[in-house]
């Protein structure tokens, strides 16, 4: 189905043009009723008089002509107010755009060699500039010299006097050296499907830039230059997310990304929205790049778009799995759990770094001697021994997924700062040399260990909610609701959970375990490193699905325990919930809550609610 998104009052939503019978002016009213329902509006006016604008060109859009005759599949579009037009002559486009686009004002400088993950997702969400160490600049010029060198004295190298792949054996004349690095840019430029967002753009930019930075790749400080400009000016190309198998690194993905800086293909800025490249870098004052030999080849080999994407896939497994240990809490909490399968004495004997690290969070969130708790108070007399093993074994689960995140962290981290292309230049001895470290296995053996390992606290999520919804296993109302029958309660959002992790099973099938022979034989073996990047993404946005899910279903198990409370850190998690998703009474739309608590646990916020009682819980076993 035919999808565009459409900006109002500075916020963009995806709207399948299918769903508004393909007007133009039922697809600007599709958007404005998503907006008014994401900010949460009562008696919305969903009648306002709007234009609407295509931000490519920004052509004015008829409102009865039909979307699929005037739009392009992935089109963007801004809807614009009748009576919020700009009083100083600007466009209502460019007035919005900039208005909902903060420039960065802090850097982050760049040497190829200190890059985290934490540093490119905020790089990603465009909360710094960057720029070049001195020492960086230094290298990168040596390299450049070592490629100049050998053009002068006519030595053959791959790549810069060579064809590519299978044509790596055919010498190409001095007078086309130019000519072989575009068209290797744009001959590569294969990719398909939607495009990379705007944020995972930018990661894959920059990432780009901090592995040339290195000074091994042969490239010139003026395009290098280039391409921080681009960036700080968040000029982004047009980056289909398939297409690259992980060897010779990401070439498709890369290709597109330098296509846009050469001035070809479409581009994107805050000021102009999608448009032609070389009029939105004109636009900010930048000049196209103009490729040297080698160029072409370095810009578009490395594992930039696998390392960029793990990235992302990794903080938010961080993020994911300490918030997991939270809503657990609550859980067990909530089904009147016993804490003693926490006690450090029982982790100290199979002391695995994870397994003990979740056992100690449980404990500083459920120890009712530092944070007394209702509810455990009032199951003291029954003496429970044990519980069922997706309570009694979070630590080990939890405690798992831990430990495979810091693994793959490790080697992400490593691949951030590692020069892949192909031949590196090393101006020490002034040779290049071949070999192959833009082969992706790296990091796409990682990221499929990720998506196996994080999917399991999205699986023993699923177990606890139906632990919750279940009156045989809960002792509360059927699925969590009053009125039986009349009320289905939490039915359907539990349907919603084991969708997604059954999905995630399938999702998590290692990509790496497959390789097709490319480049008729010379790439013979490859890696997929792009596919377990981007379904390792899916996973841990499922995970973190399930356990909004399970969030929402521990708090409105609360709901029938009241007036008991829980700990002061649980309680906490209950208020911030409730700041956004009121107690279930009766049946209502449950997607909108499901999407309030996805918030939370994106925004980590379920985290920094319970964090000060955790630090203070330390301080009192340490005094």
């Amino acid at each position: 189905m035919r999808c565009v998104s459409v900006c109002v009052r500075g916020e963009w939503f995806r709207v399948p043009c299918g769903s508004t019978s393909g007007s133009i002016q039922l697809l600007g009213s599709e958007a404005l009723r998503r907006y008014h329902q994401a900010k949460k509006v009562k008696d919305a006016d969903n009648k306002l008089e709007f234009s609407m604008l295509r931000c490519q060109g920004g052509e004015l859009l008829h409102p009865e002509d039909k979307a699929e005759d005037v739009l392009e599949d992935n089109d963007f579009v801004q809807l614009v107010f009748e009576a919020e037009n700009d009083p100083h002559g600007c466009s209502p486009l460019a007035s919005a755009v900039q208005r909902s686009y903060q420039e960065p004002t802090e850097c982050i400088s760049l040497d190829g060699n200190s890059l985290t993950t934490a540093d490119l997702v905020s790089l990603g969400q465009g909360l710094f500039k960057i720029k070049l160490t001195p020492e960086s600049e230094e290298r990168v010029k040596k390299g450049r010299e070592v490629i100049d060198a050998y053009i002068r004295e006519n030595k053959v190298v791959y790549g810069v006097n060579t064809g590519f792949g299978k044509f790596a054996q055919t010498l190409i004349p001095k007078e086309k050296l130019v000519q072989l690095q575009e068209n290797v840019v744009r001959s590569h430029c294969a990719g398909v499907g939607a495009p990379v967002s705007v944020e995972r753009t930018r990661m894959l930019l920059v990432l780009r830039i901090n592995v040339l930075a290195k000074g091994y790749s042969g490239v010139s400080m003026e395009t290098l230059d280039a391409m921080i400009k681009a960036f700080n000016a968040s000029c982004l190309s047009w980056v289909p997310e398939k297409g690259t198998v992980g060897a010779s690194g990401d070439l498709a993905p890369l290709a597109h990304l330098t296509l846009g800086l050469m001035g070809e293909g479409r581009m994107w800025s805050p000021q102009s929205g999608w448009a032609d490249a070389k009029a939105v870098l004109e636009g900010h004052g930048l000049k196209p790049i103009v490729l040297k030999p080698k160029e072409g080849l370095a810009l578009i080999n490395g594992t930039q778009l696998i390392s960029s994407l793990g990235a992302e896939a990794v903080e938010r497994a961080v993020a994911v799995a300490r918030q997991a240990d939270v809503i657990a809490a609550l859980t067990l909490e909530a089904l009147k759990g016993t804490n003693k399968a926490f006690h450090s004495a029982i982790h100290a004997v199979r002391p695995h770094p994870g397994q003990i690290e979740v056992a100690g969070r449980l404990r500083s969130l459920l120890d009712s001697k530092i944070f007394p708790s209702q509810i455990s108070e009032s199951q003291r007399s029954f003496n429970r021994v044990q519980d069922a093993y997706t309570l009694r074994c979070i630590p080990q689960v939890h405690g798992v997924v831990n430990d495979t995140i810091a693994f793959v962290h490790r080697v992400i981290s490593t691949e951030l700062n590692s020069a892949t292309d192909n031949p590196l230049v090393f101006a020490e001895t002034g040779e290049t040399i071949s070999g192959g470290n833009f082969h992706g296995e790296y990091p796409a053996k990682a990221l499929d260990y990720l998506a196996i390992g994080v999917h399991e606290l999205g699986s023993i999520s699923e177990r606890r909610i139906e632990r919750l919804v279940n009156p045989s296993l809960s002792e509360l109302p059927a699925f969590l609701v009053n009125d039986g029958g009349l009320n289905s309660g939490f039915m359907i959002a539990h349907c919603t959970a084991a969708a997604l992790v059954s999905e995630s099973k399938a999702l998590c099938h290692p990509s790496s375990v497959d390789s097709l022979s490319t480049s008729a034989a010379t790439e013979d073996h490859v890696s997929m490193g792009g596919w377990a990047a981007r379904k390792a993404l899916r996973v841990v946005e499922h995970v973190e699905q399930v356990l909004a899910i399970e969030l929402l279903a521990a708090c409105q198990a609360l709901e029938f325990l009241r007036p008991l409370k829980s700990t002061a850190p649980l309680e906490k998690v209950y208020e911030l919930l409730r700041s956004v998703a009121s107690p279930w009474d009766r049946d209502r739309v449950m997607s909108p809550d499901i999407e309030a608590a996805h918030t939370l646990v994106r925004q980590q916020k379920v985290w920094g609610a319970v964090q000060p009682y955790m630090d203070e819980y330390k301080k009192k076993l340490q005094a």
